[in-house]
């Protein structure tokens, strides 16, 4: 995302495979081509520590100039890889963005856990970008719980959710840390946003349903609820949306 001239990724992926699971889709730039733009600084959000958000090599490739927003407990993953330039964060806490952007740290439903590692070892979060012109509201992989609806009466005014659609079948196993599609429109109406832009599916098959599927039930589920299309932004691999405030 590119937010009042400042650059940000989040939880960014570009490799081959998340541990085991081989991707489906190629990833729409790599991370030679991020070097290659000249960006004066990179911000990274890094939501939890699962082989799918956070990739060792897609981070270790990164440029020499990014800074990074993480939740507790994994800065010393990024500082092992030579990374110097990390924020850590706790929920509710904020900080200090690029370019006049304040970023909060939230909390979502979610567990955490690597090869090695205990499980609940490190935090996971939500974030909230606030730019000037425009918020943006990154939710990672959660749950649906009743937490969207406090960061929604908290900070009112949300344009943009970037919103988990993936992995969420069989329900009996991935109810509580995975929305399914209706849960993931609810959470949307809690938080009181205005735009909603699937992330995640279509990339690995890491659920029951297909890795495409999740982009056909969405548009399944905004017609039988009735509800406004041009509220939900469907992107394909590499397409650029340009980010506008809601109006008046």
């Amino acid at each position: 995302m590119r937010l009042g001239g400042a650059y940000w990724l989040t939880d960014p992926m570009l490799s081959d495979r998340a541990l085991l699971p081989k991707r489906k889709t190629p990833p729409a730039l790599t991370a030679a081509d991020l070097k290659a733009l000249g960006i004066p600084q990179l911000n990274v959000i890094l939501s939890h520590n699962h082989y799918d958000h956070l990739d060792k090599d897609t981070l270790a490739a990164l440029p020499e100039n990014t800074r990074y927003y993480v939740p507790l407990g994994l800065k010393p993953f990024l500082e092992n890889l030579g990374k110097r330039d990390v924020v850590e964060m706790d929920w509710w806490q904020s900080a200090d963005g690029h370019r006049g952007a304040k970023i909060i740290c939230l909390p979502k439903q979610h567990w955490s856990r690597r090869i090695g590692q205990d499980v609940n070892a490190t935090l996971w979060a939500s974030f909230l970008i606030i730019t000037p012109s425009v918020k943006v509201y990154f939710a990672g992989d959660s749950g649906y719980f009743i937490g969207y609806h406090e960061i929604g009466r908290l900070y009112p005014g949300i344009d943009y959710v970037l919103m988990p659609t993936t992995a969420y079948r069989p329900r009996w196993f991935m109810h509580y840390a995975h929305m399914n599609i209706d849960e993931a429109i609810d959470a949307f109406a809690d938080l009181k946003a205005y735009r909603f832009i699937p992330t995640q599916w279509g990339t690995f098959h890491l659920g029951d349903e297909p890795p495409g599927y999740p982009g056909l039930e969405l548009r399944r589920r905004i017609a039988e609820r009735k509800l406004d299309p041009s509220r939900f932004i469907l992107m394909d691999i590499g397409q650029i949306v340009s980010v506008t405030p809601r109006g008046p």
